[in-house]
């Protein structure tokens, strides 16, 4: 997991971007018909029943893009809204109103989208001590919004990226030479660099666990792709030596089915790669 301060500099980094890549020149639609000086006002419709998400973002570009900006929240963010609500109103320049709506609109119907997906999974593990992992499978260059979408809608964050947390997958292990090599190699790494980072271990088979289990220090397994029946047996195997987290096979019809075999987390790409955005709107108001 990486830092508030540092997933605020990643939220601050995508604003800088978008905004590079949306306004450019200058938004000359805008400079083209509206004075300067002109003031409007904007409310942010809610057009889809859903779980809103990422209020306070659209609050950080408006104030990115002018300090003269007056932002209502008329919702919570990570909170169910009714088709027709109001989820914010606006009121400043006009150029700035413009030239944020599309990435205000294209941030919090994308982190909408994740939080109501989200939100689906987590009822599912009502009543079990699972919890629901996120992945690294999101649109490059917005992870932190993303990532940001899932907590909001009750899931967890697993690793940000490369740099926050070990993970030895099926690759890894075989281009080292096998499960004993890999761990040992990552120990010695963490102890050189004088690295404190979670070691997360991907196991295909009931053998790389036993091989797993030889070793102190691992965080935890990964139980990647066993059937309901090998993942009950797996979480017996592995007891008390580390934590357990299913993956592979994770949709809405399995999460419960999972979650009771008793692992402490279950991993779904699905709530960041297979999203439907929800419908919202930023429309001039008097």
């Amino acid at each position: 997991m990486i830092s508030a301060a540092q997933e605020q500099l990643e939220i601050q980094g995508i604003i800088k971007n978008a905004l590079r890549e949306d306004i450019g020149t200058g938004d000359h639609s805008t400079l083209a018909c509206i004075p300067a000086a002109a003031r409007g006002k904007a409310a942010l419709l809610v057009k889809e029943s859903g779980y809103i998400s990422g209020l306070d973002f659209a609050h950080q570009v408006f104030k990115t893009l002018s300090p003269d900006i007056v932002f209502e929240a008329l919702q919570k963010d990570g909170a169910y809204a009714e088709k027709g609500a109001t989820a914010f109103t606006v009121e400043g320049p006009s150029h700035i109103l413009l030239q944020a709506e599309r990435l205000v609109l294209n941030a919090m119907q994308r982190m909408s989208g994740i939080t109501t997906k989200t939100r689906d999974y987590v009822a599912q593990l009502e009543g079990t001590n699972t919890k629901l992992l996120d992945t690294r499978k999101t649109t490059p260059g917005i992870r932190a919004l993303e990532k940001w979408a899932v907590r909001l809608g009750g899931g967890v964050n697993h690793r940000f990226a490369l740099y926050d947390a070990i993970m030895l997958k099926d690759n890894h292990i075989d281009f080292c030479g096998g499960m004993d090599q890999a761990i040992e190699a990552t120990k010695n790494y963490l102890a050189q660099n004088n690295l404190d980072l979670p070691i997360i271990v991907e196991a295909r088979d009931f053998d790389e666990i036993k091989a797993i289990l030889r070793h102190t220090g691992i965080t935890r397994i990964l139980i990647d792709n066993f059937s309901i029946a090998e993942t009950k047996k797996a979480v017996a195997l592995i007891g008390n030596h580390c934590q357990t987290e299913s993956s592979g096979m994770i949709n809405l019809d399995t999460i419960r089915d999972y979650a009771l075999c008793g692992v402490d987390f279950v991993s779904c790409g699905a709530i960041t790669h297979s999203v439907k955005n929800l419908d919202l709107s930023l429309k001039a108001v008097n």
